[in-house]
């Protein structure tokens, strides 16, 4: 289910909890994907209201516009990757549901870039379409043994299976605590890029302290940009692995910002959301031969520990004034 007030601004804490409470008035079950979206299982809800999926979908959209002003997009399926990708179908005030048949099921996904699969990055799609394998009924249809040659025993079975439509995850309450946001707002509507970066490098400077202190690293990162005609743009990195590191994040943000080529744009607000959280030693990382990259960490943690003495504010960083690739700086 995805969400969206009615005058176009992103939701409030405060109403997205009232939109949670909603969902589960009807079902226990319940998943939140802040900021704007939700997943329900409704198995039980089904059978203790009597009623068909599709009803309880109207009534969410219903309450939800009459207490909130919120419209709803809800997708159904029979599992979490089949109603997300209904729900991305579905446009406000809609519901898309798919069938329960196997072959509903295959003709739904069937004609799909494969990127629409759980599991599927930039990378191993690169690699089925160099095979001819881009769209989900291909992979589908293609031989187990050559999805494996290709992807590697797991993956390839994973994704042959999400290409059938079969996704063995389940519906996880209380799954909010796995991501963890900020946001800047502007006291007038920004032109200045300078202080656009300045804005995501705090962000990524608090965001990346706020892991640390939790012994936990993120695997995605999601800059959110408010424009002064409450349009807002929104954009997601993937790291190669996962990271608390100011720096990687500092350099994820920079470089999604220069892809949206806001130029002179309006800017009220800015934010960031650290997203797949999970606790740090369960992460991988690649040791580094560069003295530098081991020097930003030692003093990293020596920033922190000098922070959480004496305050926030004690160290500060400053911004580059060139292009938003050029990395960041200490400010003296």
């Amino acid at each position: 289910m995805r969400l969206r007030r009615l005058d176009g601004e992103p939701l409030d804490a405060q109403t997205y909890a009232g939109l949670l409470e909603l969902l589960t008035a009807l079902t226990p079950v319940v998943q939140p994907l802040p900021p704007d979206s939700a997943l329900a299982d409704v198995h039980g809800a089904l059978r203790y209201f009597a009623r068909t999926a599709p009803d309880l979908a109207a009534l969410i959209r219903v309450r939800a516009l009459a207490r909130y002003g919120v419209e709803c997009a809800i997708g159904i399926g029979g599992n979490p990757m089949l109603a997300r990708t209904a729900a991305r179908d579905a446009r406000y005030g809609q519901t898309v549901q798919v069938g329960q048949e196997p072959d509903a099921v295959r003709e739904f996904l069937a004609r799909r870039p494969v990127t629409a699969l759980d599991g599927v990055g930039a990378k191993a799609a690169r690699v089925l379409c160099s095979y001819g394998l881009d769209t989900v009924g291909r992979v589908a249809a293609a031989p187990p043994a050559t999805l494996r040659r290709i992807l590697g025993v797991r993956a390839g079975r994973e994704v042959q299976e999400r290409a059938n439509g079969i996704d063995r995850t389940a519906v996880e309450p209380g799954a909010a605590a796995r991501s963890l946001a900020a946001e800047r707002p502007f006291d007038r509507d920004e032109l200045d890029p300078v202080r656009h970066r300045r804005a995501l490098l705090s962000l990524t400077e608090e965001l990346g302290a706020r892991m640390r202190a939790q012994g936990r690293v993120c695997r995605s990162l999601t800059l959110t940009v408010r424009c002064a005609d409450r349009t807002s743009v929104t954009r997601t990195r993937t790291f190669a692995e996962a990271t608390a590191h100011a720096a990687a994040l500092t350099g994820a943000a920079y470089g999604m910002y220069a892809a949206l080529g806001l130029q002179r744009a309006r800017v009220r607000a800015v934010s960031l959301r650290a997203e797949g959280l999970l606790p740090a030693e369960r992460a991988s990382r690649q040791l580094s031969l560069d003295p530098e990259d081991e020097k930003a960490r030692r003093l990293e943690a020596v920033t922190d520990r000098v922070r959480a003495r004496f305050g926030p504010a004690a160290i500060a960083r400053g911004v580059a004034q060139g292009p938003p690739d050029t990395g960041f700086f200490t400010d003296a």
